[in-house]
């Protein structure tokens, strides 16, 4: 069996109702790969090979798509001047910081201990007791605080994906949204507590965005010392087995080993970095001491650092009293490793090119961030400025935000056509068909992140997600759509193709025209 093209849709003369359920049914339950090339080939594109700057492909590759109303940057000039300017999508669209969850948090915690409090008193009073009624209604108001506590929580939550998505559908800087959301999963973490789920947005904001054009070992102290990270990561209690705690027993638990692991495995060295078991353990040992407190957030207790020198990667750290700087300094000197270079480099010409990047590209990036001492302005830029960066070939697949995000983009869609105010709406357009694609909003499987492979995104099930999404969805929110041949043209520039063309001329309806657009492989390539 095989899935059904665009050009078949318009020749059968299906309208929504009826292609819908039958793309659907033709598509689950289809495994290999293969059997949906029809779908997402790479073999029908007919665009030219461009040898210069590309503003379409300046906007769709390396932005977050194109849009009627926002010009796209003309230079790799003028798209670093606005990754190196001031940041106008978060001044518009801001995100809820840390600090403010703590005292939120504090209330929540005394609301829980009075909540215990209250129901041990309540069934230790006899049935007939005449206070237990007041009590009873005590405790029933607190559930109500309790409950509508939980509920802002929620609402801040949706409240911040919606400005991800305003921030990424109006901004004129799209490299600078790209660069976030793959540092944010080269750094992957976010909080397992309820009631921290809203920190998750938090922690993108403070350890990861201030760094896109920074220097690399600033992203990575900020984020291996953020509350997040350190929650996520078991590291807030982790106690090396001499320390002053441990020998006083004023504190339970050990060493954990997540952070240093995932710091040499996946942040800096890579995978098959030139590290040992002994590393990781004495990385681990040097980190402890790095913890979180709720009243607070990061604090560095010395009570819980191991005492003595830790042996990385063949270099001494530590010795005397403990301090932050002796974990400042390993970190340093990981970030300027030149396995961290080779690792940073390769995954950043993977996310941004092909899952099987140019060679000379890998290695202009590993040089650029050799020589820049770890500059990621530097690196971004020797990115924009080398040839195989702008080769059509073998485009990125879309991964599910970016495909809803640059959807949303090339219809013209404003800020007032996300529902941020309305969790439910939210929910039913964005956040849950983005699951389902998935891509659950910052919640990656495991400390690796999201899988780069195009394989990973593009399976039967994922796939008729997207088509349902893209026949239904902008339609819901827009209600006015463009005509399906000028939303092609606008879109895709120099990436259409007849089929494609001759598809959106003949759709029956502007809904089913948009979706065929944004079905198609020119759409849902980078």
């Amino acid at each position: 069996m095989s899935c059904p093209s665009a050009a078949r849709i318009r020749r059968k003369g299906w309208n929504l109702e009826v292609a819908l359920p039958s793309l659907t049914n033709r598509l689950r339950g289809i495994a290999p790969r293969a059997q949906c090339e029809a779908l997402l080939p790479v073999s029908d594109r007919s665009f030219e090979t461009p040898n210069v700057f590309d503003p379409v492909l300046a906007e769709i590759r390396f932005g977050c798509g194109r849009a009627p109303q926002i010009e796209a940057p003309q230079s790799v000039e003028q798209m670093m001047t606005r990754l190196r300017g001031s940041d106008e999508a978060a001044r518009a669209y801001p995100i809820g910081r840390f600090d403010s969850l703590i005292a939120r948090n504090t209330v929540f915690r005394q609301m829980r201990s009075q909540e215990r409090g209250l129901s041990r008193d309540l069934a230790d009073l006899d049935a007939e007791d005449p206070a237990r009624g007041a009590m009873t209604r005590d405790l029933e108001a607190l559930h109500l605080r309790i409950t509508e506590h939980i509920r802002k929580g929620r609402r801040r939550e949706m409240r911040d994906f919606g400005h991800e998505i305003q921030r990424r559908i109006t901004t004129r800087d799209g490299l600078r949204e790209r660069l976030t959301a793959f540092w944010a999963d080269h750094f992957t973490a976010h909080s397992k507590n309820q009631q921290l789920r809203p920190a998750d947005a938090a922690y993108v904001e403070e350890a990861i965005r201030p760094h896109v054009a920074g220097r690399f070992a600033d992203m990575l102290r900020a984020a291996a010392t953020h509350p997040v990270m350190l929650l996520y990561l078991d590291q807030a209690g982790s106690i090396g087995p001499n320390s002053r705690s441990a020998k006083t027993g004023s504190k339970r638990g050990g060493m954990n080993e997540n952070l240093a692991r995932e710091m040499l495995e996946l942040h800096t060295l890579g995978v098959d970095g030139p590290y040992q078991q002994s590393d990781v353990r004495q990385l681990a040992e040097l980190l402890t001491g790095l913890s979180y407190a709720p009243a607070k957030g990061f604090v560095f207790r010395k009570g819980h650092a191991e005492p003595g020198y830790e042996t990385v990667m063949g270099k001494r750290y530590g010795g005397g009293k403990p301090v932050i700087e002796d974990i400042y300094a390993a970190f340093d000197d990981l970030s300027a490793h030149p396995a961290t270079a080779r690792h940073i480099a390769e995954k950043l010409a993977r996310h941004f090119v092909s899952d099987l990047p140019d060679a000379g590209l890998v290695a202009a990036l590993e040089t650029a961030f050799v020589d820049s001492g770890g500059n990621l302005a530097t690196v971004t830029e020797a990115l924009l400025r080398h040839p195989a960066a702008w080769g059509p070939d073998h485009g990125k697949v879309k991964q599910p935000f970016d495909f809803v995000t640059s959807a949303l983009r090339a219809l013209g869609a404003g800020p007032r056509h996300i529902p941020v105010k309305h969790r439910q709406r939210m929910r039913r357009y964005l956040h849950t068909p983005l699951a389902q694609m998935g891509q659950n909003w910052h919640r990656p499987p495991g400390p690796d992140g999201w899988p780069e492979e195009d394989a990973a995104w593009i399976m039967p099930q994922r796939l008729v997600a997207r088509m349902q999404w893209a026949m239904t969805v902008p339609f819901a929110l827009m209600k006015l759509l463009p005509d399906p041949e000028d939303f092609m043209h606008m879109a895709l520039g120099n990436r259409v193709t007849p089929d494609l063309a001759f598809a959106a001329r003949g759709a029956e309806t502007r809904a089913i025209g948009v979706g065929l657009v944004l079905l198609s492989p020119a759409f849902q390539r980078m």
